[in-house]
């Protein structure tokens, strides 16, 4: 009774949302909670989840396998595909989250992105960032869980981990592969990987 009961309550939900303009492909898919919100011209792709406190603005896609709750996302923003954006998230205007991201209790400010294979946790990201693929926010010690800052049009080379608390200053680059440990000044390149070394016609020792 209580599965049938679910089921026409969900139906009740894509229907509302159906009126009011959503998009939804495979809407026999997607699952809303009771407090959802959505704005106008937005596209829901299938198995999406919207668990509750979800607040969701205009002209927004959300794209298959991913899963939202306790955020709010601005207009013109991109999530997906199997994307996690989790409890005191914020996404602002224009920004993007690609696939295998997830995001927890952090702001992506307007126009960053966050595209591929990315764990942003505890953070705070200005306008205009890119964060390569691969990076970690290295947000909890074991102890306590602390903060990375991101200003303004920096760029996050691929598979970079920032341990917390840090921040990197605004125009910076942080090559890829580095651990960043210590906070990094307006328009400078952070590298923390060792040299490339080559050695010529080596052979490997017999057993």
């Amino acid at each position: 009774m209580k599965q049938i009961n679910t089921q026409k309550f969900q139906t009740k939900l894509r229907n509302k949302f159906l009126k009011l303009g959503v998009k939804m492909s495979g809407p026999e898919t997607i699952f809303f909670s009771k407090d959802t919100k959505i704005g106008k011209n937005v596209l829901i792709e299938p198995y999406v989840v919207f668990g509750p406190k979800v607040k969701i603005g205009n002209n927004v896609i959300i794209k298959s396998f991913s899963h939202l709750e306790e955020c709010k996302i601005e207009n013109k923003v991109e999530i997906g595909p199997y994307a996690r954006i989790r409890p005191e998230t914020v996404l602002k205007e224009g920004s993007k989250i690609g696939n295998f991201v997830e995001v927890k209790k952090s702001i992506v400010g307007k126009k960053s992105k966050v595209n591929h294979l990315s764990y942003i946790g505890d953070s705070i990201i200005g306008k205009a960032v890119n964060i390569g693929a691969g990076t970690i926010t290295c947000n909890y010690d074991g102890i306590k869980k602390s903060k990375t800052i991101i200003k303004d049009k920096v760029f996050i080379g691929s598979n970079s981990s920032l341990v917390a608390p840090v921040t990197i200053n605004s125009e910076s680059i942080v090559g890829a592969g580095s651990v960043i440990t210590k906070s990094v000044s307006k328009k400078s390149l952070a590298l923390t990987r060792s040299l490339q070394t080559e050695i010529k016609n080596y052979k490997r020792k017999k057993k």
